[in-house]
């Protein structure tokens, strides 16, 4: 993918096949084969993964963030506004992905999971904890946030600063970012 977009881009000022390029801020944007509505953000240089040092290095871009910025093509390809709450945003960990380039979904979260994330509203802390019950019969780490806070740091880095011993084993841990109705936005984390 990457082979096309970014040499389209540079010398047609096409991003097809992606649906965007970014060559100066480091990142592409383009439809995913699986599922109607869903994309993939990747950076435009190597990085394997969640367990890629670089993630955690305060030149990086934001790479949630930037998926978070692109969220709009999903309404766009739908042809009707999709509201932020059905948005997420996820990473798999080094043994779930199945590309060897780190790559950030961007997709819509499914009915089950919005209705308890909603119910665990209130028992969601700023700080990371278990996750009440957790989460599709896996146990989940979550921290609340605000939109800010999202913007001026990559969840990697609030991972490996937060949660003891993560740093070290940053490829075992698969990331998502869903946003709340009260605005605020929930960091999920796992080991798999």
């Amino acid at each position: 993918m990457l082979e096309q977009c970014l040499p389209d881009q540079l010398q047609h000022q096409n991003p097809a096949p992606c649906a965007e390029v970014k060559p100066r801020a480091g990142y592409v944007v383009f439809k995913d084969r699986h599922g109607p509505l869903q994309y993939l953000l990747m950076p435009t240089y190597r990085i394997n993964g969640t367990e890629s040092p670089l993630l955690l290095e305060p030149a990086t871009p934001n790479f949630f963030w930037l998926a978070w910025q692109a969220r709009g093509y999903m309404s766009k390809k739908y042809g009707h506004d999709i509201p932020d709450s059905a948005v997420s945003l996820a990473i798999n960990s080094r043994l779930g992905r199945s590309q060897d380039h780190l790559h950030i979904h961007i997709s819509c979260i499914r009915p089950d999971v919005r209705e308890q994330l909603d119910n665990d509203l209130t028992r969601i802390s700023t700080r990371w904890l278990p996750l009440p019950g957790g989460l599709m019969g896996h146990e989940y780490l979550a921290r609340r946030i605000t939109e800010s806070e999202l913007a001026q740091r990559s969840p990697f880095m609030m991972l490996a600063e937060e949660v003891p011993e993560a740093r070290d084993h940053m490829g075992r841990y698969a990331l998502a970012v869903v946003r709340q109705s009260d605005d605020s936005f929930v960091l999920l984390a796992t080991e798999r």
